[in-house]
């Protein structure tokens, strides 16, 4: 047994950042609930009432989302991430930003494709 887990402390980092993020003060089991929109207003309030974040609400509030996704890789069961996957649209809708089309991975701009003309080598032409 690690000296964390006598402690009674998470086993993983991750686990830990989850819990105890020194950026945003989430609710408890905010990435467990099965509404998109209360999950999206939730890191949105948080997001918005922190003082410790580095960047815009928007970026903290996504950043922990993504984070929390990318942790969780393949464990993740399905309905799960597509539920964590539309409370990313429904965050995006509650900040105004442009929502993102999703391709077969679920991950938008992996393939190259929606990619602006500025990051093509020809548009310094």
């Amino acid at each position: 047994m690690s000296k964390d887990e006598s402690k009674g402390e998470p086993r993983r980092w991750s686990q830990r950042v989850s819990q105890t993020s020194d950026a945003l003060d989430l609710e408890p089991g905010v990435f467990t609930w099965d509404d998109p929109r209360r999950i999206a207003l939730s890191l949105k309030c948080s997001a918005e009432r922190s003082e410790r974040r580095k960047a815009d609400p928007f970026r903290s509030a996504m950043s922990m989302l993504n984070f929390y996704i990318n942790r969780a890789g393949r464990q993740l069961p399905e309905d799960r991430r597509a539920c964590l996957e539309a409370a990313k649209d429904e965050l995006r809708a509650l900040f105004g930003r442009p929502q993102r089309s999703r391709g077969g991975s679920g991950s938008p701009g992996i393939s190259g494709k929606g990619q602006s003309s500025s990051s093509s080598p020809r548009s310094h032409e």
